[in-house]
């Protein structure tokens, strides 16, 4: 993914995990807040386990916003979610 191609002021949110429940669980999460907070963001679901592993997450589920890995190997609530998605 080439950060730098994207416009201004939408994001690139990637929930990465193989498929697990939990997995499942951050991404309806996430799509759920990014609706509710109107927020411009492209949000993507990532299985693949060798795209994963290039964020260097050793437990899912993980949560990266525009690159940077924010939480891995759990959910975070939703004050957390919050607030990784709007800084």
């Amino acid at each position: 993914m080439d950060y730098k191609d994207l416009k201004p002021g939408k994001m690139e949110l990637l929930v990465l995990g193989t498929g697990c429940p939990k997995c499942k669980a951050l991404d309806k999460a996430v799509n759920e807040l990014v609706a509710e907070l109107d927020l411009q963001a492209n949000v993507r679901k990532v299985e693949d386990i060798m795209e994963i592993m290039q964020f260097g997450v050793m437990r899912t589920p993980a949560l990266v916003v525009n690159g940077k890995v924010v939480v891995s190997g759990r959910i975070p609530n939703k004050t957390e979610l919050t607030s990784f998605l709007t800084r």
